[in-house]
């Protein structure tokens, strides 16, 4: 008897390429769309390519809970001075959460989607593994799976470029073969986060006009609320000066935005709080880790403290962002990760 598998269907061509390959090893493949939000415009492309594929397609209504983790998560913490990543925090609690409980009660045995990334059990553990394509690689935003879970995921694509899906989708013919990727993030329309962080909190104290300041105190202009800027950010500043600045600090309780020059960015330390690990390592120990989805690899060393980490890179580190998730790589896999303070 086949083992049944729900794909996690979003309408694009990795997800819909994703069930296509499982149907073809045999799967008895369920395509199940995410109901996120009320603008959402994608059940419609997912349920057109399940058709085409001949399979069954339902549609799980979680606006209730994204709203809760996920889109109030994001807004609380631009609020307090902090850029958050919501697909870290989606991951966990709506695709490998909430959607790992809809699979069980359509009585599945495993939860595929399009991610690229590689799931491989050596050494009598599930390990998660970086995609073979650098580029597209998105171990990053799954730090937060368990080995349990890493048994019962399958992602496809993990082996992958996105130039070979795109020509596998072409292949399969299927409907969204052609269809562009997403960039933005999937629940603010128009990419405008500052006007949707506006709309749900208008009266924070970190959308309240205030005043650009250097280390030093010194006024060097105004802005419109701490929360509408990010650490490293030089554009859209609106100051004069003889050499560039950027932000190097966000103050919401004094509504102040601190800048300095490029060289008071980088840091050889950070600490980080609500560590998790898919595989503990003995600590302290020296890992590589990313501090965002898109920084280069850096070698560290993990320290274990009573209720944070300690991680001291080799090399100084720029832009060093409170809110973000740091992610811990041994080699080709992940170990885990947490969020900078």
């Amino acid at each position: 008897m086949s083992k049944k598998v729900v794909v996690a269907m979003s309408g694009g061509v990795d997800s819909s390429l994703t069930a296509a390959l499982l149907i073809e090893k045999n799967f008895e493949v369920v395509g199940v769309t995410m109901l996120l939000h009320d603008n959402d415009k994608n059940i419609s492309d997912a349920k057109a390519v399940c058709n085409f594929l001949g399979i069954n397609h339902y549609v799980a209504d979680f606006r209730e809970i994204f709203r809760a983790e996920v889109e109030n998560y994001f807004v609380e913490e631009y609020l307090r001075g902090r850029t958050p990543n919501p697909c870290v925090r989606c991951n966990r609690e709506i695709k490998f959460g909430k959607l790992f409980e809809f699979a069980d009660n359509l009585g599945a045995d495993f939860l595929a989607t399009g991610h690229y990334a590689k799931i491989i059990f050596e050494d009598g553990r599930f390990k998660l593994k970086k995609a073979d394509d650098a580029k597209k690689d998105q171990s990053y935003v799954l730090y937060n799976l368990t080995p349990e879970k890493l048994s019962r995921i399958i992602l496809p694509l993990g082996e992958f470029s996105k130039v070979e899906t795109r020509f596998l989708a072409e292949k399969f013919n299927l409907p969204v073969a052609d269809k562009p990727d997403s960039q933005e993030i999937c629940f603010v329309p128009n990419d405008d986060y500052k006007n949707f962080i506006a709309n749900r909190n208008p009266s924070a104290q970190a959308l309240q006009a205030g005043e650009i300041v250097n280390s030093d105190g010194k006024i060097l202009g105004s802005h419109n609320g701490v929360a509408n800027y990010t650490i490293g950010q030089r554009k859209g500043l609106g100051i004069a000066a003889p050499q560039p600045l950027y932000v190097t600090r966000l103050d919401v309780a004094n509504k102040k935005v601190v800048v300095d020059t490029n060289d008071k960015l980088f840091s050889k330390i950070l600490t980080a709080s609500e560590p998790h690990w898919i595989y503990k390592p003995p600590l302290p120990k020296t890992l590589q880790a990313k501090i965002r989805y898109g920084s280069k690899f850096a070698d560290c060393l993990v320290v274990e403290e009573e209720n944070f980490l300690r991680v001291e890179f080799s090399e100084p580190q720029r832009a060093i962002t409170s809110g973000q998730s740091i992610v811990f790589y041994d080699g080709d896999e992940v170990l885990g990760g947490a969020v900078i303070n």
